[in-house]
This record gives structure tokens, sequence and C-alpha cells, in this order.
């Protein structure tokens, strides 16, 4: 393995600095440059990927992720023509005598959107870009899907994609080719999101009036990211309008939203502030008895200070906030294993982003950020005898910075990062009349910093590769109180050697090591192009949770002297063709991914109030591998796309754990093992303004394991149980449809109002999130399944902007 690694960085290293990557200033004739950026002309959003060419030179370039371009000529008169799909193109004469500052604003093809686009970037861009397994949605796109409830929702939209799934209703997070919900790195404006979910996974706590786009990375994932396994999801919050006011919202049965963008100093200092609230309580009445009597409410209010402090210089502030409170009328969950007669649940996130952007010269940009991100959980129970309340969080301070260098043949980046967090396990504390001893789990501490270095080179039209280096490296810090254990034996208590203490600030534990990271393209034509990419990745922060769907009480924790980091090293190939001019982008993608310290969970642990987790912890060795398949329709009165996901991940633990808990040393499907998903999105333009929208989805059952019998023991009725994961509760699928009516483009009005009316669950399918057992009078296994919903559920909202 030694030998392998020490090849690939070889390769990465060969090419990164290889290629030549500075450009040449040896012309005859001075020459002049001119850059700035592409933006909307009415949101003054930037255009990634616009194309911006001099027609008489046939010099070009296309604008990057935050719009910005530079070109190079010689002094002279030319014609500049700037497009992009879905804009009307832009000619512009140029008289170039000196240096220029030029931002080009575009205007939306009114014509154009008299058909539907799904797509968020230049058409071709699947087949030239070098990435593989990335998938990007602007939020026009992600309107076009059905809304839950009528609300637009950014992780529900990407759960449509190949390789996305959840493992049912009621769930957060998404799992992505079969990986854990924490091994996704999940950022807003650049600030690491702990939980991404609202109300259990009903709503994401992204607000779409303050998104501008999205990207999903799940194969070829760039340097500049670390700390997870698995995929990155990357939300870019939208810039507040630095030339006018907006005022927009919406209004629906389980939602609404309010938003306010507003110049304080026109095109140099602006200001965005969009909230959201909920009323949900009549939802549950919809579920089984048991949680009829639920109340349940959240909201989030997410804020935006842009300031244009030069031509070259930009400065922002991300605030953004959320609460989520419900009450149960019992311990449904089961949570803390007590007889409560309700039980309430709050968690609430709390992330800041502070970033200066300077624009340097025509073809480089520096980003500085700072950044804090909070997540809070608390659950209580009222009642006085057993009266309690149960805190945990995790704080993230992180300082970033990243160079970017673009050249005709070579953009080069580099980056450094460092990480600090303080985890708040779960800390349970009794009410004043209760039986409840109190528990209190130290903190932990730890710092985790990084350096990547990336390149992309075009070494011809048909071929590039992109080529990475990140160096993470990783400490745990004191106080705390470790044991060490017999070698080779089982961390057991009774295997304890030794306890040993760590003073504040003194390094208990140190993991760190290299992640090289390889993507190559080539194009067999201009319409087809063959992809292949190899990354690994290492994971130090894990969420402690041995069920399916993070609950409150699920914990973070770091890794230690005895829980060791998590490696994952992955590899994707894939094919890449488009049809009829773009109109069409077919593609699929194979890949395999190895994990070593792979982390499971022994029988009946304790991961609420345990304190040395390393012995309700076991790791072992994972494998998920998988192919994607998807066809989608770019443009026309009909889009969307269809997709099939065929995805196995398993785990297997040393055989050394099979005296004390369930396990053979074999292979087993891991909690997110779904071997089929089936998607289906259709939009339908029913005229010029009103869209008609569906989309189908099928998916094979999560694991489970069942008890196979009982048997009685003093007394007590003890449930037989298999090895793990052998059996699957039902498939699941299910049908939603939607009708959009927006309003007419060639219709100019101050007040614009759409409405969105959507039926979810159209023909109330009982889908399964879970099965429980219980014993009938025959002492026999009766088994009950839940359906979170199992009815279908109309909603309306109507939209509004001024």
């Amino acid at each position: 393995m030694s030998r392998k690694l020490l090849l690939i960085t070889s390769l990465c290293l060969g090419g990164l600095f290889f290629p030549e990557i500075q450009a040449q200033v040896t012309d005859k004739a001075q020459n002049f440059t001119f850059y700035g950026t592409v933006i909307d002309s009415v949101s003054q959003e930037p255009i990634g990927g616009a194309a911006v060419f001099i027609l008489e030179s046939k010099n070009g370039t296309y604008s990057d992720k935050k719009g910005f371009y530079g070109l190079s000529t010689p002094a002279g008169q030319f014609t500049l023509r700037v497009s992009y799909l879905g804009y009307k193109a832009k000619v512009i004469k140029l008289d170039i005598s000196k240096n220029l500052i030029l931002d080009i604003p575009m205007s939306v093809d009114a014509q154009f959107l008299e058909e539907v686009t799904v797509i968020s970037s230049k058409p071709e861009e699947n087949i030239r870009s070098t990435e593989t397994g990335v998938a990007k949605l602007s939020i026009r796109s992600i309107r076009k899907i059905p809304a839950f409830m009528g609300e637009i929702d950014v992780v529900r939209s990407l759960q449509m994609l190949p390789g996305v799934s959840t493992v049912g209703e009621g769930s957060t997070g998404i799992n992505i080719r079969g990986g854990s919900i924490d091994q996704n790195l999940v950022l807003m404006d650049d600030a690491p999101v702990f939980n991404s979910s609202h109300l259990f996974g009903f709503f994401s706590i992204f607000n779409p009036d303050a998104v501008r786009d999205v990207s999903l990375s799940r194969g070829g994932i760039s340097a500049e990211y670390g700390g997870r396994t698995t995929a990155v999801l990357d939300v870019k919050l939208k810039d507040p309008d630095l030339e006018k006011s907006s005022f927009y919202g919406g209004v629906g049965l389980v939602s609404s939203r309010l938003g306010l963008e507003m110049p304080l100093i026109k095109d140099r200092l602006a200001v965005l502030i969009s909230t959201r609230g909920s009323f949900n309580d009549f939802l549950f009445k919809l579920g089984p008895e048991s949680i009829r009597g639920t109340v349940a409410n959240f909201y989030d209010l997410t804020g935006k200070v842009l300031l244009k402090t030069s031509e070259k210089t930009r400065l922002s502030y991300t605030s953004y906030y959320s609460f989520d409170a419900f009450k149960l009328p019992s311990d449904s969950l089961n949570t803390v294993n007590v007889n409560a007669t309700s039980s309430t649940y709050k968690y609430r996130t709390y992330n800041q982003t502070l970033r200066f952007n300077w624009f340097v010269g025509t073809n480089a940009s520096l980003t500085l950020a700072a950044i804090q991100s909070v997540y809070k959980a608390n659950t209580s129970v009222p009642d006085s005898s057993i009266a309690f309340e149960l805190n945990s969080g995790i704080r993230l301070r992180s300082l970033k910075a990243r160079y970017v260098y673009s050249g005709k043949k070579n953009n080069l980046s580099f980056g450094l990062e460092s990480n600090h967090y303080q985890i708040d396990p779960n800390q349970l504390v009794p009410g004043p009349f209760s039986n409840i001893l109190p528990v209190n789990i130290a903190s932990e501490f730890a710092r985790e910093s990084a350096a990547y270095l990336e390149n992309e080179w075009k070494i011809s039209p048909r071929f590039s590769m992109l080529t990475g280096l990140r160096y993470s490296f990783f400490q745990r810090l004191g106080p705390d109180s470790v044991y060490l254990y017999a070698p080779e034996a089982i961390r057991r208590l009774e295997n304890v050697e030794e306890n040993q203490f760590f003073a504040r600030g003194e390094v208990a534990k140190s993991y760190s090591g290299f992640e090289p990271r390889v993507s190559l393209r080539y194009s067999l034509d201009d319409n087809t192009s063959l992809k292949a990419s190899y990354n690994r990745m290492r994971q130090y922060v894990q969420l402690i949770s041995n069920t399916t769907a993070a609950l409150p009480t699920a914990r973070w924790g770091t890794s230690d002297v005895n829980i060791q980091p998590q490696i994952a090293d992955q590899v994707s190939v894939g094919i890449f063709k488009n049809l009829e001019e773009n109109k069409w982008e077919t593609s699929a993608e194979l890949y395999y991914r190895k994990s070593q310290q792979f982390p499971d969970y022994r029988d009946l642990a304790d991961l609420i109030f345990s304190s040395n987790l390393e012995q309700e912890i076991i790791q072992g060795k994972g494998k998920a591998y998988g192919l994607e398949l998807m066809a989608r329709k770019n443009t026309g009165f009909m889009t969307g796309w269809l997709t099939y996901t065929y995805a196995r991940t398993q785990v297997k633990i040393d055989p050394k754990y099979e005296l004390i808990h369930n396990y053979t040393g074999a292979w087993y499907p891991a909690n997110y093992d779904k071997p089929h998903t089936f998607n289906l999105m259709v939009n339908y333009r029913t005229a010029i303004n009103v869209t008609l929208s569906g989309n189908f989805t099928l998916s094979t059952g999560r694991p489970a394991t069942y008890p196979i019998g009982s048997f009685v023991a003093s007394g007590n009725t003890v449930p037989i149980f298999p090895n793990r994961n052998l059996q699957r509760i039902p498939n699941y699928h299910r049908l939603d449809l939607a009708l959009i009516i927006e309003p007419n483009p060639n219709r100019v009005r101050k007040w614009q109002g759409s409405w969105i009316l959507s039926v979810y669950n159209l023909y109330s399918r009982n889908n399964a999130y879970s099965v429980y057992f219980d014993l009938n009078p025959r002492l026999q296994t009766n088994a009950y399944k839940l359906a979170v919903f199992g009815a279908a559920f109309p909603s309306i909202t109507y939209n509004f902007k001024f």
C-alpha cells in the first residue's frame, strides 16, 4: 500500500510542478489587460461560466465561479462578445489603449424563458470540465422540482440525483454513495454545518430565498476540501443587490418567508435579510396515534452584508441562526429510557463568516475568511420525579486563506486553514425534585490544520489533468483523561492497564497524513469525454449515533488515543456524452471506496452517557461501490432527468469482538446500504408562465435486524437476533406533483407573484420509516410498521417579489 501511495503522490507532485505556470512576458508589442465581473443585470449576482471572447483574435476565457474574468491584448479596437445560457449575448466595442476595468451586466433572455432550463452552468461544462461526480444546481433549477409542502428545498432536490439517498422520511441529512450523514462536509458560505435539517429532516436549513447556487462533489473532490470521507455539499448564499432594493417572500400552509435586499450606499454597501418560520402542529395529525399530540415549530434568519471597498476588493459578512423546538406527548423517541408523559427537543445553529476578496491583477484572487460554527441541542422532560435537561454542543472556529491564479493552460490554487474544536458531550441536569442523578462528561478540545496545493493543467484541447495534494494535521488537546488498554485486547474496563491525564492545552494524541487528489479528462470528440479520479480523505471528527436518523441526543466526538481517524480512498471512472447540441446530457459513473477505521457500535451501546466512547465504538473496514446512470434533458418545453443508482456499502469488524458482540468477522450491510434507487423528474411548460412538474422515486428498503425468536430467562422474555442487517424494511416509492404559475416574463410589473400548488405522496403510499416488534400472548413476535406520512399531503404557497 505504501508503494501505491508513493506512486500516487509522485503523480500529483509531477502534475503540480511540471507544467509551466507563469505567463511569458516577451511579446514585442506592449499588451494591455482588461478585467472585471460578469453579473446578472437585475440581481447583481455573479455569473460563473460565461464565455468572454475577442472576435478578431479568437482570444477568450470563461468567468470563474465568482464571475471574475481577465484578458490581455495589444492596443487597438476590438469587438468583445459575452454569452451565457439563458441570457442575451452581449457585444461590446472596445478601444484598448490602457489597462481597463470592465464589469459586464447581462440580461435574462425573455424569449428563452418560454422554455425551461434545468442546468446552472454552460451546457458543455460536463464534457469540458475535469471534475468527476460533481453536480451543480442553481436556485432557478431547484424551483422547478415539486415542492414539499409548498417549500422549495435544496436537500430534497439533491435526493433526485444519482448516488444521493436518504434512509426515509423524518431522517436528517443525506447519504451519498453509501456514506453516513456525518461523512459529508456541508458548507454554507464556507461555514461548516453540523445539522443541515429542520424538523428531523422534513426541511433543510437553507432558506431558498437566500441561496445562489449549490455544488455537490461526490467523486473527484478538490484538495481545498477535507475533514470528511465521502462528499462535499457547498451552498453559496447570494450577495445583496448593490443597486436597488427589493422585498420578497412567500406565504404557505406550513411555512412562510420574508426577505429584504437594500443598498445602504449605492454601488458600495448593501444588506440582505431573509427569515423563515413554520407552524407544523397540524402536520403530525397525519401521523400515527403516538405522535398526533406533537407540537413542532422552527425558524431561521439569514443575514449578509456586502461592502465593495474598491474596484478590486470586497468585504462580506454572513450570519445565520436557526432554532427548532418540538414537544412530543411522551418520550416517543426513547432517547433516555424513561417513562415520561412528554418530552421537549430543541436544537439551534449559529454560523458566521467574515470574508475578504482581493482581485490581484487580471487573473488572480486572494480570499481570507474567519468562520465560527456553533450547534447546540437540548432534550428535557418536565415530570417532577424524573425531570431533567440533557445538553450537548459543538463549536468550531476557523481561519482560511486561498489564492487562485488563472492562466491560459493552468489554474493554480493553494491555501491554508486552521480549525479549533470544542465539543460539549451530553450533560444531564436533574430537575429540583428529580430522582435522576446528574451526569457531566468532560468537554473535548482539538485542533485540525491543513495546507493544500492544486493545479488544473489544460494539456491540450482534448486532455486535462487536475492534481492536488493536501496535508492535514490533527491534535487532541487536554484537559483529557485517557484509558490505556492491554495490547490487542478488547476495549473493556477489565482490560485497562493505565489511566493518563493531560493538562489543558497539552497534546494527548496527534494524527497527520497526505491526501492526494487526481482527476483526468480525455475528450473523444466535442460531445464525449472520459473521466477518472482518485482521492484520499481523512476524517477526525464524527457524529456518535447508532440510529439511522441523528436525534438531538446524538453527540459529536473527535479522534483520540483510542479512536483513530477514518481514512477513505475512492476511485471513480465515467463517460459523459451530450446529444443534439447539448440538449441532452448523459453520463455513467463507476466508483469504489475503501475505508479504514470505519466505525460501528457494540450491541446495547450507551452513546449518550458514556465518558469512555472507545468502549462503545468498534472500528473496522468499510467498502462501497456502485454504478450511477443519468440522462438529463436541459432545454425545451419538456425537461427533466432520469437516474438509476446501484450502490452497496458493507462493513467488516475484527472477529475478536465475536465473543462479546454479534459479529462473525464477515462483511455485512451498513445501515445506509440501499442497492437500487430510481428517480424520474419531469417539467412540462404548458404556457409561457405555467409549469407542471412531477417526480417519482423508488428505492430498496434500508437494512434492519429482525428478531427470529425469543426465550424466557428468569421470568424475562429475551429476543433472539441473528447477525446484523440481514433483513430489510419494505421498499420505498412515492410520486409528487406540482403546478407552478409564474409571472409572465414579457410583462414588466413592479409586483411579481407566483403560485405553487403541490401534492406530496400522491397515491398515499405507507412508506415504512422503521419496523418495531412486540410479543403477542403466545410469545410470538409481531411486526409493526411506522409510516411517517401515510397519506397524500396537498399544499399551496404564494410567492411574491417587488
